[in-house]
């Protein structure tokens, strides 16, 4: 098993514990590092889904292909799994499930106790810099330190095709990779008054012209533009469309995605009717949060102390229009929090997903993130993860 991660693990434990001998090539000085850092240190393990569909539709790449995986090894055989080896995990309101204790050394020492258990070689600092196949079958790994391992059966399970080596491994062995460009991003938006609402947050739906690309849901105002669940999900499903526009392009906003023109023109004139002698920029029109109300009624070129009795016909069209289409020009983008996630990998037509085992080249398995497979925020990348890296490790010990 090349790659000591999250995927690699699981493969080996899997593998080792059908008796099959296993060891796992770690080319740094620590096992588990993305493990060890997930989840601000608590490690997101899964999420609360247990359905293999529902849960699919959570990847922007991938979706068909883990449907029939996910019925082998689904999130609930993940919670399985943990508490037969000792560690419970908890449900969180909006679904991650982590471990009790809250900490991602929890999943490390049960990782590294299992597969000690199961007698998995464990190495460090073993860089696996080249790989060639044999013509009597297997596989010769040449390592950074110049020793050779044979073995009948490899995985790759590298991690993110960032990482050069694993990828061209892979590339070595016959694979074709999509190029890895980010995913999970929130946009740069110069807008002042956009800006000086950071921290305000509300329901919308958000698009981007002359693309398929259009979210609902919850959007958060910050100090450089807009994050947030639709924000993420735009940037996630749109990915390499942003990318190829140098994520210079325009968002569209409509902050009330539940109302049309006609209903938001009828809810305006009741509230003309009902306050005519207040503020407009005092009365909003729910739900919209009162310091967006009052940004959006200013940038629909209302003055600030025009009452309700003075709004013309014209300034009410002008106001609806605002609601429904706030146009912004993104510039560029932010990681979100400490994610790292992008998309990118090997093939996935090339990944026989029932195994795991390669299409181009026979006795090869793939796994984890080295895989052009990536989810949402959630413990879905976790989960991808654990269910190929467990399909790989049994296939392997066949």
């Amino acid at each position: 098993m090349v790659g000591g991660g999250a995927a690699g693990f699981f493969a080996a434990i899997a593998a080792a514990e059908q008796g099959v001998a296993v060891t796992i090539l770690e080319k740094t000085s620590r096992f588990l590092d993305k493990v060890r850092i997930s989840g601000g240190g608590r490690c997101n393990v899964t999420h609360a889904c247990f359905e293999a569909r529902g849960f699919s539709r959570r990847y922007p790449r991938g979706e068909k292909a883990l449907i029939g995986a996910l019925q082998q090894f689904s999130a609930g055989d993940t919670v399985q799994w943990f508490a037969a080896r000792g560690v419970k995990l908890k449900t969180e309101s909006d679904g991650r499930m982590f471990p009790t204790t809250d900490r991602s050394k929890t999943i490390m020492e049960c990782l590294v106790d299992a597969a000690r258990a199961a007698n998995v070689n464990l190495q460090l600092n073993a860089a696996a810099e080249n790989v060639m196949r044999l013509e009597r079958g297997g596989f010769e790994v040449t390592l950074a330190s110049g020793e050779n391992i044979s073995c009948d059966k490899l995985l790759l399970a590298t991690g993110g095709c960032r990482a050069a080596a694993g990828a061209q491994i892979a590339v070595s062995l016959g694979h074709t990779l999509e190029p890895p460009v980010p995913s999970l991003f929130t946009f740069h938006i110069e807008s002042p008054w956009l800006r000086s609402l950071a921290g305000v947050a509300t329901e919308v739906e958000a698009r981007v012209p002359d693309t398929k690309l259009r979210e609902r849901g919850p959007l958060l105002i910050t100090h450089w533009g807009a994050s947030g669940p639709a924000i993420l999900r735009l940037s996630a499903w749109g990915a390499r469309a942003l990318h190829e526009l140098n994520y210079d392009f325009q968002l569209l906003v409509n902050w009330l995605p539940e109302l049309n023109a006609e209903k938001i023109f009828v809810e305006l004139a009741t509230l003309r009717d009902t306050f005519p002698a207040r503020l407009i920029v005092n009365t909003q029109l729910a739900p919209l949060p009162s310091r967006l109300w009052e940004a959006l009624v200013l940038a629909a070129g209302i003055a600030r102390y025009t009452r309700w009795a003075s709004l013309t016909r014209k300034q009410s069209h002008a106001l609806t229009q605002q609601l429904m289409l706030t146009e912004f020009s993104v510039t560029g983008k932010s990681l979100n929090k400490d994610e790292f996630v992008t998309c990118g990998g090997v093939k996935l037509s090339e990944v026989n997903f029932k195994t795991m085992e390669s299409r181009v080249c026979p006795g090869l398995y793939l796994a984890g993130e080295l895989l052009d497979l990536d989810g949402m925020t959630g413990g879905f990348n976790f989960q991808a993860a654990w269910t190929t890296g467990w399909l790989a490790g049994r296939a392997m010990a066949m």
